[in-house]
C-alpha cells in the first residue's frame, strides 16, 4: 500500500506528529488565491454561458491542488508547464489574470501574450502533449547551468497517453530538474479512475522511469505544499524528476461543454463535498484564531472587486483585426504574402 500523505484533516485540525513548512502568512495567502479561483470560475462560467468567453475548465474542488503546488515555485527562475486547470498556478507565477481572461474572450492579439519574463508555457488542451516540452524544457535549464525548476501539470486521465511515458523516461534518464504534478480528480471527462489503470496509485509508476513518486492528499493545501517543496528542492540540488499523485475530486464539469449529470453519482459528490479544500482552510484559520465571520466577509469582498476589475480590464483590450491574419508568420515576409496582405486589406476596406 502507498502511504496517502497528509496534514490537515477534513475537520480543519492537524494530523498527529505533522508540522507544516507553510508559515499561517503563507497559508493566508494561499487561501486567498483559492478563494479567487473559485469566484472566478462562478463568474466566467456565467460569462460562458452568455457567449462572452470560450471553453473553460473550473478548478472546482482542486484549488488546493493547483495553489498548493504553484506556491512551492520561485517564479523569478523556475517554470511551469500547465494543461488546462492550473489557472491560479499560472497567476501566483505572474501571468495577469486580465490577460488570461482577455484570451478567452477571443483577444488573441499581440497585447494578450505571456508577458517578458514570466516562466510560463501555454496552455495545452491536448492530453500530455505538453509534457515532452516540459521535460526539454527542464533538460535545456540544465545544460545551460540554471538554477530553475520545471512543475508539469497532468492529469491521471492524460498518464494513459504515450506522452507521458515518453516523457517521464527521457527525464528520468536526463535527471532533468522537473517535478511532474498529477491531479487525479477521479475522472478523464466523464470516463472514470476504475477504468483507467489497474495500478493501486498512479505515483507508483514514477519508479518505472528510476525517480520517486509520493501521494498526496490534494485537498489538503498544507500536505501538497510540503511534498511540492520537497520534490523541487530535489530537483534543483541536481537529483533528478519526481512524480506527485495528487489525490482529489472535481466537483464540477471537465469543461463548460460537459454534463456531468449523465455519469455522476449524486452520493459520491456529495461526499466529495465533505472534503471541500478552501472550507478545511477556513475551518484550520478559524480554530487558530486567523479568520472569523468578519474577515471572511472582507476577503469576499477584495475578491469580487478583483474579478471586477480583472472582467473590465480584459472587456478593454482591443479586439483582433482581420490583418492580423499575416502577423508572426515570417519574420522577413515574402513578396507574394506582402501582396496577399495588401489584396486582403483591400478587399476588407473596400477600395
Amino acid at each position: 500500500m502507498v502511504e496517502r500523505r497528509s496534514i490537515l484533516k477534513p475537520d480543519g485540525t492537524i494530523v498527529p506528529g505533522s508540522k507544516p513548512r507553510m508559515d499561517e502568512e503563507f497559508l493566508l495567502e494561499a487561501l486567498r488565491l483559492m478563494m479567487l479561483s473559485r469566484a472566478y470560475d462562478e463568474r466566467v462560467i456565467g460569462l460562458q454561458r452568455q457567449g462572452r468567453f470560450g471553453v473553460y475548465s473550473p478548478g472546482l474542488g482542486q484549488e488546493a491542488s493547483i495553489v498548493g503546488s504553484a506556491m512551492s515555485l520561485d517564479p523569478s527562475r523556475d517554470w511551469i508547464v500547465p494543461q488546462y486547470r492550473e489557472l491560479m498556478a499560472v497567476v501566483r507565477q505572474g501571468y495577469p489574470l486580465e490577460l488570461i481572461t482577455a484570451t478567452y474572450m477571443g483577444k488573441t492579439t499581440p497585447d494578450t501574450r505571456i508577458p517578458e519574463g514570466v516562466n510560463v508555457l501555454p496552455t495545452q488542451v491536448a492530453l500530455a502533449a505538453q509534457l515532452p516540452q516540459a521535460t526539454g524544457l527542464a533538460w535545456g535549464l540544465k545544460l545551460q547551468g540554471k538554477d530553475a525548476v520545471v512543475m508539469a501539470y497532468i492529469g491521471e486521465g492524460g498518464s494513459s497517453e504515450g506522452d507521458f511515458h515518453e516523457a517521464l523516461n527521457l527525464a528520468g534518464v536526463q535527471r532533468a530538474p522537473i517535478v511532474f504534478f498529477m491531479q487525479n480528480n477521479q475522472w478523464a471527462i466523464s470516463t472514470p479512475r476504475r477504468m483507467q489503470s489497474a495500478v493501486p496509485s498512479f505515483s507508483l509508476r514514477a519508479a518505472g522511469y528510476g525517480f520517486p513518486g509520493v501521494e498526496v492528499d490534494g485537498n489538503d493545501v498544507l500536505a501538497v505544499y510540503d511534498v511540492a517543496v520537497e520534490a523541487v528542492e530535489r530537483a534543483r540540488a541536481g537529483e533528478g524528476p519526481s512524480l506527485i499523485e495528487a489525490v482529489t475530486y472535481r466537483m464540477g464539469f471537465h469543461n463548460t461543454t460537459d454534463n456531468p449529470s449523465r455519469y455522476l453519482d449524486p452520493a459520491e459528490f456529495e461526499e466529495a463535498k465533505q472534503r471541500d479544500p478552501i472550507q478545511r482552510v477556513i475551518k484550520y484559520l478559524t480554530a487558530i484564531g486567523l479568520w472569523d465571520d468578519e474577515r471572511q466577509k472582507t476577503a469576499d469582498q477584495e475578491v469580487a472587486a478583483e474579478i471586477e476589475r480583472v472582467v473590465e480590464a480584459a472587456q478593454a483590450q482591443r479586439g483582433v483585426r482581420p490583418e492580423m491574419l499575416f502577423d508572426h508568420v515570417y519574420e522577413r515576409p515574402p513578396e507574394r504574402v506582402e501582396r496577399q496582405r495588401a489584396e486582403f486589406l483591400k478587399s476588407v476596406n473596400g477600395h
